[in-house]
């Protein structure tokens, strides 16, 4: 409705334009400069886009945890035909352990 003010203003100019005519006046132009909603008009679009927010977000984790999910199955896959894999992962483990907790690993 906001952003569609020339449509707006086309209409009332036509329908103003039909009533005032057997009067003899003729409408030429119409411009609608502002339009203000009622505030619960106003609470009720924002809370609509809001929840749209909402749901696109909800979408997006959704969409990221399938792709994680899809990673983590590869890597097992990986681990699961090579027992050296899962000895190298074991020690990257043990290397990032050492490094956020500055522990030396003798």
């Amino acid at each position: 409705m906001l952003s569609d003010r020339e449509a707006i203003s086309l209409q009332m100019q036509i329908t103003l334009d039909e009533a005032t005519e057997p009067w003899g006046v003729k409408v030429e132009r119409v411009e609608v400069k502002d339009v203000r909603l009622p505030i619960q008009l106003q609470r009720a679009m924002a809370a609509e886009a809001e929840a749209a927010r909402e749901a696109r977000a909800k979408v997006i984790v959704a969409e990221g945890e399938q792709k994680a999910s899809r990673a983590l199955k590869e890597a097992a896959e990986v681990i699961a035909e090579s027992p050296s894999a899962l000895q190298l992962r074991y020690l990257q483990t043990l290397n990032s352990i050492r490094l956020s907790f500055n522990f030396i690993l003798l």
